[in-house]
């Protein structure tokens, strides 16, 4: 399991990220969309990781919203 960040980017579309996993980014035309593909983008990211014999960052759970 990993976490999303999923944000409004300018160009409207809905981008995702995953911070435990750097680069890790997809975007969607609505907010599903954008989950939908990230939960895509996890699995080919950790793919590529295991098959060029890299570690495969875990997962920690510590996040905080701060709105300013």
């Amino acid at each position: 399991m990993r976490q999303a960040l999923a944000y409004r980017g300018e160009t409207g579309m809905w981008v995702a990220e995953v911070p435990s996993l750097p680069g890790c980014v997809s975007q969607g035309k609505t907010f599903e969309q954008a989950i939908e593909n990230v939960r895509g983008a996890i699995e080919l990211h950790i793919e590529a990781l295991e098959h060029h014999q890299q570690p495969v960052p875990g997962e920690r759970f510590e996040a905080m919203l701060i709105a300013m």
